[in-house]
């Protein structure tokens, strides 16, 4: 039998609450997007183990001042959360709770890798949604603390008016700091399966997996811990994810674990089904090598180098905006071999400009760099790099008065505004800006360089410490960008985008 070895961590990147599925013997899986666009990222992998993007459920689902950056504080850490994805009769279907919009969305598809996807909206709050079908009846399982089971109609298209709608069952309220969410559900061999997360304060007090189980859907049900594990890492649990089944009858798990500023890192472990509980790791741990009876399939990577050579303005799928671009302002034709950024509405903090640019820094270090032409900038520009999280960092161009640029590099002073600590004249028309991120062991450094010619590189300020936080609820991520702060209508063309991690 052939076999793939995994070493964990799997995704040392941000693919936070991840939803898995296996059809046929592709196996697919989603994760939360917040407030980056396109969002809800379906990837696939053929033995658990390498995976690669290869759709997204939405281009924008929303199109309202918040979401298009333009209301001054954005949906940073909103918008769609701990997607539920799922494959019933010849249809995937994608749902997830949005806290912003205060609604719940349900989108289907035939075809889940090229489809595109027919959209339901429900004036409903459904917080971390688990959908499951039984007896060809759809339900969606949802909810903290108070587990809630709501009754969908057949075409999923709303609430079914009588359908059941009620609690399915209260979880463990004594010496909880975060009580039952994140659910997953499963009919198995004819028993129900919901797997949470929840936080207890005594003991090792992390986040840690829990099942609960019963022969019938609306219970009553029987709990167990399922893997209380942190694998050494700073006492942050492995637990919120899925199990699947591959053809042969094993079953696996993939988890997600805080790590730090690169974000909630996607884990994989082996099931076990013990006294009929699936129990997750090898006797209470997650391995750190793991090996699945599955030949070894390469992808594409999902954070990668791009040269901008493109025929159409369509990137890559690795790239993702910060919130709903404006697609005016962007173009990778009008120059070609370049993705040119133009300015619109105005602002004094990068956190508030549209058409930002990013991709998922990886650990454990990477390091991405890029050659900017800036011929074209007005003055009130800043155009550059940013290590894009709540407490960024970024380098870049300013553009001065009386055709004065200075290299700037700026981070957040808290709401969004930006200190400069360092800055300098520049001369010249072109500019070479690199950023190398540090992510061992919880480091979480950012260094930044600029070069005039390319090959020699010349550090600007110090090092800058990242920190994820629960205002943007993402890792780090690296972005391009380009902004106006006292007219419109200058633009910046970015060469290419060179990328290289650690392997």
């Amino acid at each position: 039998m052939n076999k793939t070895t995994a070493t964990n961590p799997l995704i040392w990147s941000d693919f936070p609450d991840p939803d898995l599925i296996r059809v046929g013997e592709v196996y697919y899986m989603v994760s939360t997007s917040m407030h980056t666009m396109p969002g809800c990222p379906i990837m696939k992998s053929l033995d658990l183990v390498n995976w690669e993007m290869v759709n997204y459920v939405y281009d924008r689902f929303e199109d309202n001042d918040a979401h298009n950056l333009m209301d001054g504080q954005g949906i940073y850490g909103q918008g769609s959360w701990a997607a539920s994805l799922r494959y019933h009769k010849g249809t995937f279907y994608v749902c997830f709770n949005c806290n912003d919009m205060d609604r719940f969305y349900i989108y289907q598809t035939q075809d889940i890798e090229n489809g595109t996807w027919e959209r339901t909206v429900i004036e409903e709050f459904l917080h971390d949604p688990a959908l499951i079908f039984d007896e060809g009846k759809p339900y969606i399982i949802y909810g903290c603390g108070d587990i809630r089971i709501i009754e969908l109609t057949k075409d999923l298209a709303g609430i079914k008016p009588g359908g059941i709608n009620q609690l399915l069952l209260e979880s463990k309220k004594e010496n909880m700091a975060l009580r039952c969410e994140g659910c997953h559900a499963y009919k198995i061999n004819g028993q129900y399966y919901l797997l949470f997360i929840e936080w207890p304060e005594d003991g090792h007090q992390r986040r840690r997996q829990i099942c609960y189980r019963s022969d019938k859907l609306l219970g009553s049900y029987q709990r167990k811990v399922i893997l209380d594990d942190d694998m050494d890492y700073y006492n942050q649990g492995v637990a919120q994810g899925a199990i699947v089944d591959t053809t042969n009858g094993e079953w696996f798990a993939i988890m997600m674990q805080d790590h730090g500023a690169v974000g909630r890192i996607p884990i994989l472990m082996p099931v076990k089904w013990t006294d009929g509980w699936p129990i997750l790791g090898v006797k209470g741990k997650v391995p750190f090598k793991v090996e699945v009876p599955l030949t070894a399939v390469p992808t594409k990577p999902y954070v990668s180098s791009d040269e901008f050579d493109y025929q159409e303005d369509k990137l890559d799928l690795n790239w993702q905006w910060n919130h709903n671009p404006d697609n005016k302002l962007w173009s990778l034709k009008e120059r070609p071999g370049y993705l040119r950024l133009k300015t619109g509405s105005l602002t004094n903090s990068v956190l508030l400009a549209r058409n930002t640019i990013t991709q998922r820094t990886e650990g454990p270090d990477c390091t991405a760099s890029t050659l900017m032409d800036i011929s074209n900038m007005k003055a009130g520009d800043y155009a550059g790099m940013i290590a894009l999280q709540d407490k960024f960092a970024a380098v870049g161009v300013k553009a001065g008065q009386n055709s004065k640029n200075y290299l700037t590099l700026s981070v957040n002073v808290g709401n969004g505004g930006e200190k400069v600590v360092e800055e300098k004249l520049f001369k010249g028309s072109l500019i070479y800006l690199r950023i190398n991120f540090d992510f061992v062991n919880n480091v979480d450094l950012a260094r930044f360089y600029y070069s005039i010619n390319g090959e020699e590189w010349f550090q600007v300020g110090n090092q800058v410490k990242l920190e994820w936080t629960m205002k943007h609820f993402m890792g780090c991520r690296i972005g391009l960008f380009n902004y106006a702060g006292l007219e419109s209508g200058g633009y910046v063309d970015f060469d290419y985008f060179h990328y290289q991690k650690k392997i």
